[in-house]
């Protein structure tokens, strides 16, 4: 992976960190990185010299993308979140053909299924909970605590697939105080929700890590489970209307373009 596709790809998680009803992790697995990044962290200093040119353009885009971006992803699903998670759909399952393959790449057992059964139930009861609205902490003054706590969902949200950290952040009524604090550079809130994140990222990137090496066929299909149950939460239905053709558009677009950077992967 060259340091521009790095570097695109660092953006468009940052966009699944801050997107409401998108999940970072479901991003990575839709870009076939996810095992390589929760490797990569679990394990910095083993092979840390092909570690840092694999992560840092990653890295670089993640930052840039959430500090430019962060606005821009906010309007665009306030305003256009028809189109937007249409053509996220179009991603998403343009990948389920080579996810089968990467899962099955060690053999198939059909034990496998309970992990994908088991993960799949999980995305959707929690596409279920998005209909309600969870006043967790309806103060979110921004105490150190609840910024660290703020920071630890995101991570959580980042690394495990399906899940959706700004939609956890609604729960807890802060995720408007995130993306503003994010957006205009807060740095007293953002050094505790950062502290947050890289603890979060760090503990559940080794258990993933480990689940890959011990037992690779249910992780896989695990995270499987996620990544298609994933679609449940964003799928904003179909009317027949302007809006909703114009979804199904970017739908098409999506698919053909994630099919064609599967391919494009695979080749190199």
């Amino acid at each position: 992976m060259d340091f521009l596709a790095g570097f695109l790809k660092g953006i468009a998680l940052s966009i699944g960190a801050i997107a409401p009803g998108v999940s970072g992790g479901t991003l990575a697995v839709i870009f076939g990185i996810y095992e390589r990044i929760t490797e990569t962290i679990a394990h910095v200093f083993r092979n840390f010299k092909n570690n840092v040119v694999f992560f840092l353009p990653i890295a670089l885009g993640g930052g840039f993308g959430i500090l430019i971006f962060s606005r821009i992803i906010n309007y665009l699903f306030t305003d256009y979140n028809i189109e937007v998670k249409y053509l996220f759909i179009g991603l998403i399952i343009g990948t389920f053909p080579t996810l089968f393959k990467q899962a099955n790449r060690k053999g198939f057992k059909y034990t496998y299924l309970i992990a994908f059964i088991i993960t799949l139930g999980i995305t959707v009861t929690f596409s279920v909970l998005n209909s309600k609205v969870l006043d967790i902490m309806p103060n979110s003054n921004g105490g150190i605590i609840q910024l660290l706590i703020y920071g630890s969902v995101i991570g959580f949200g980042t690394i495990i697939p399906g899940i959706s950290a700004s939609f956890i952040l609604m729960y807890m009524g802060a995720y408007e105080l995130v993306l503003d604090s994010i957006a205009n550079i807060n740095i007293p809130i953002l050094i505790p929700i950062g502290i947050g994140f890289v603890l979060s990222i760090i503990l559940f990137a080794k258990l993933i890590s480990w689940l890959f090496e011990k037992a690779y066929g249910y992780t896989n299909y695990a995270v499987l489970g996620f990544a298609i149950g994933s679609i449940v939460p964003i799928f904003p239905g179909f009317i027949f209307g302007f809006r909703y053709l114009i979804g199904v558009a970017l739908f098409i677009l999506g698919l053909c373009l994630s099919l064609y950077l599967s391919r494009y992967e695979k080749i190199k």
